[in-house]
């Protein structure tokens, strides 16, 4: 492997313009001690809903923590099903098994890789057919572009669920004008440190319109507490944020308007750069992305042959997801939608994502586009 080789997330190239502003946000809570709820906590939430429109941020430990305080709080049990996408990462799924629930699987557009609404009307009926009771859905806005709200909220709506973005990697992306974070009941997000707005390790927050969940997912957070830590009313967990944390995504929050600007840029010319030789992901009119990942389609190459051929060349990639929820060891004996999950099988065979990141200059940009379309004419077809 050439020893040039391009990294796939820059975090170094951040932390080159953020540093000595992050240190000096870090030294500040090291200062004042209170490392768990300090002020910054509090400050960060503000900023976080000032920036989205939501009218109040709960932040947490992380994002399956978020998803799964905001379960807690719906009070979902045995018995109940929630709707997931299976073309996603587990955490979306995992936590409804966690509470003892049924996901059950939902299949996606092959073009925006998002749930598709079809395929959710099938898993609510899939769902009632086993004995299930619906009681709401997690549509996930995968690599940085939100879901189709028109059409899954209506659905959910008619149907009496309670719907959670997942905003896990969209956060920063617009609907139609409005953020996410506005969307459904409530909508979950990660400051895991590679995720577009991330942090020095993990954390995660939920976007709420409604103060009465609010109230109860701070109690959960901090173990069900009630008036007093000593008095707890609801059964909760530990799902705080930590001081040092919130402090540096204050900062990088300032940041993330001219990071988004940026990703955009980037991701329309490498689209302009391929879109002849791949599949290139395109964001449906009125709709932005934040580009958590750039993620092409390979049908009929051998991805894994295109890989090798990048990696010798320094060019690292990425694979989300080999294999869609549904099809993995523990999720294998869960519901799915219909007579199958076609598009996302298939999408699980196809995706190949390229580094993407808002640092990413023109030289590496052409260097990794010109070692793409080397590696889909060398290694031909699969």
């Amino acid at each position: 492997m050439p020893n040039d080789s391009i990294p796939f997330i820059d975090l170094a190239a951040q932390r080159r313009r953020l540093g000595a502003t992050v240190d000096e946000a870090v030294l500040r809570v090291v200062h004042h001690g209170q490392y768990i709820l300090g002020p910054e906590v509090r400050t960060l939430e503000d900023d976080l809903s000032a920036f989205c429109g939501a009218k109040y941020t709960v932040s947490c430990g992380n994002g399956t923590d978020a998803l799964s305080l905001v379960l807690m709080a719906k009070g979902v049990k045995p018995g109940d099903a929630v709707l997931c996408p299976t073309f996603t990462f587990a955490a979306t799924a995992e936590v409804v098994a966690l509470v003892g629930a049924t996901p059950v699987f939902v299949d996606s557009f092959p073009d925006t890789f998002n749930m598709d609404p079809a395929s959710l009307t099938q898993a609510i009926e899939t769902a009632r057919a086993l004995g299930l009771r619906p009681v709401g859905a997690i549509p996930v806005d995968l690599f940085g572009q939100p879901a189709d709200y028109d059409a899954i909220l209506p659905i959910c709506a008619n149907e009496g669920l309670w719907v959670l973005c997942d905003a896990a990697q969209s956060f920063g992306a617009t609907y139609k004008g409005r953020s996410m974070g506005v969307f459904g009941d409530a909508t979950s997000t990660s400051f895991f440190p590679a995720k577009p707005l991330g942090c020095y390790g993990d954390g995660g927050a939920i976007f709420t319109d409604d103060a009465e969940l609010v109230e109860v997912l701070q109690s959960l957070r901090v173990h069900g507490q009630g008036t007093d830590k000593y008095d707890n009313v609801r059964i909760g967990m530990n799902g705080r944020m930590d001081t040092i944390q919130a402090a540096v995504l204050i900062e990088k929050l300032k940041i993330f308007p001219d990071e988004i600007v940026a990703r955009e840029r980037i991701a329309a010319r490498y689209n302009a750069l391929l879109e002849d030789v791949a599949v290139v992901p395109r964001v449906p009119k009125d709709m932005t992305s934040v580009w958590a990942q750039y993620t092409l389609r390979l049908p009929g190459h051998d991805r894994d042959a295109v890989a090798a051929a990048l990696k010798n060349a320094g060019i690292p990639t990425a694979i989300y997801y080999p294999k869609a929820v549904h099809q993995q060891t523990a999720y294998k004996s869960f519901p799915i939608a219909g007579n199958g999950l076609p598009a996302a099988e298939q999408l699980a065979g196809e995706v190949l994502s390229l580094p993407m990141h808002p640092y990413l200059s023109e030289d590496l940009q052409d260097r990794i586009v010109t070692a793409v379309r080397d590696a889909l004419t060398s290694v031909g077809k699969a």
